[in-house]
């Protein structure tokens, strides 16, 4: 022994910058508002007027999966990331929407639970997919 301190392995994990993240945030966000806006389109409403009251709890349940996931550590993963926000979301929105007074039909929570899954897994799949493909 020299008295060295041992040399520490460099890390291959490389932290997503604060772009990456503010990016993935971002779509999160606009396509919640996206999926509030064209329900609200779908069953003939006034998307603007009422587009808050309908995407509030969503985005609530957002906020929630990007704190319990710790999103910001890997933003695009699927599974790790996704699948968390997705299931915060579509239960966080659910709830506050019960809790608000707002409806919450059985086929509402399989549709909300399908097309949230397909945006806010969806798009982190396709991310991992370009990036794979664009390494070799």
């Amino acid at each position: 022994m020299t008295g060295q301190a041992p040399e520490t392995a460099p890390t291959t994990t490389a932290r997503p910058n604060v772009a990456a993240i503010v990016l993935a945030l971002v779509l999160d966000v606009v396509l919640v508002v996206a999926f509030a806006a064209t329900g609200r389109a779908s069953h003939d409403s006034d998307v603007w007027s009422g587009l808050w009251q309908t995407a509030w709890p969503f985005l609530a349940g957002l906020g929630i999966g990007w704190l319990v996931t710790l999103a910001w550590r890997a933003p695009t993963a699927p599974v790790r990331t996704g699948l968390g926000v997705w299931a915060a979301t579509v239960i966080g929105g659910m709830l506050l929407r019960a809790a608000s007074g707002q409806g919450i039909a059985l086929p509402f929570i399989i549709v909300a639970s399908v097309t949230l899954l397909v945006a806010l897994v969806g798009w982190r799949l396709i991310a991992t997919l370009v990036r794979r493909l664009r390494r070799g």
